[in-house]
């Protein structure tokens, strides 16, 4: 579980579950750079954390990735590790979504872990070893009230993550995914300000809570280090059991 010696890009690091993951590998002895779009909220982050690295990106913008991508290697060196935590969730209706929210959603949500991973792969095929781990999503498996765009990108994200297994796991490079249940973050900030609905989603799991940040702190350090050598295409939900009934 030891990430001595390794670098990790994770994105959505300024906050939310990515600024907590981000924390999460640094602390594991990882070199870590943090891109997300808000360069206060990455340096509040950066504080206090050896190794810890910025970089400052509209990552929806799928323009912006290659120069992303140069600045990490120049400043740093390849990453071994990508967390893709960053996205978005509109919470638009059905029958109303707009066609520029359904792109931004696909956007950031889908397109943009795909293409990270694919700008990585060349220097992780030459080491001979990486880890890919994207954020799936309740969604990708259940269907929520106005939640069909994030729906859609997040069960994208599930066979993203199965196809670039079989893409390039001959090549030691292992891709897996962490589907978290309701955690308090920016993202669900309306569904916990509403405690009714809290409790709702707390009582649909088999422990009876909802998330805190460091349950996902195992699950998280199993599929970035060694100790998942055997592990990919896989999706692990960190739901307290939400999915399970």
């Amino acid at each position: 579980f030891d990430l001595s010696g390794k670098v990790a890009l994770v994105t959505g690091a300024s906050g939310g579950l990515g600024r907590h993951a981000a924390t999460v590998l640094a602390r594991a002895g990882a070199r870590v750079v943090g891109v997300a779009r808000r360069q206060d909220q990455l340096d509040d982050w950066a504080k206090g954390l050896d190794g810890a690295e910025t970089v400052a990106a509209d990552l929806s913008d799928t323009d912006q990735l290659p120069s992303v991508l140069q600045t990490v290697r120049r400043r740093i060196a390849d990453p071994d590790i990508l967390v893709n935590a960053a996205g978005i969730n509109t919470r638009s209706p059905a029958d109303t979504i707009t066609l520029d929210d359904w792109n931004l959603t696909l956007a950031l949500n889908l397109s943009t872990p795909f293409f990270l991973a694919q700008g990585l792969m060349p220097a992780m095929k030459k080491k001979g070893w990486g880890r890919i781990v994207n954020f799936a999503s309740l969604q990708s498996r259940r269907a929520f009230r106005n939640g069909i765009s994030y729906g859609a990108s997040k069960g994208g994200v599930e066979q993203m993550t199965r196809a670039m297994a079989e893409a390039w796991s001959p090549s030691g490079i292992n891709a897996n995914a962490i589907a978290p249940g309701f955690f308090e973050t920016e993202l669900t900030a309306p569904v916990f300000a509403d405690a009714q609905v809290s409790a709702h989603h707390a009582a649909q799991t088999c422990i009876g809570r909802n998330g805190l940040a460091d349950d996902l702190d195992g699950p998280l350090l199993f599929l970035c280090s060694e100790a998942s050598r055997y592990v990919t295409g896989q999706v692990l939900f960190v739901d307290g059991g939400y999915t399970a009934k």
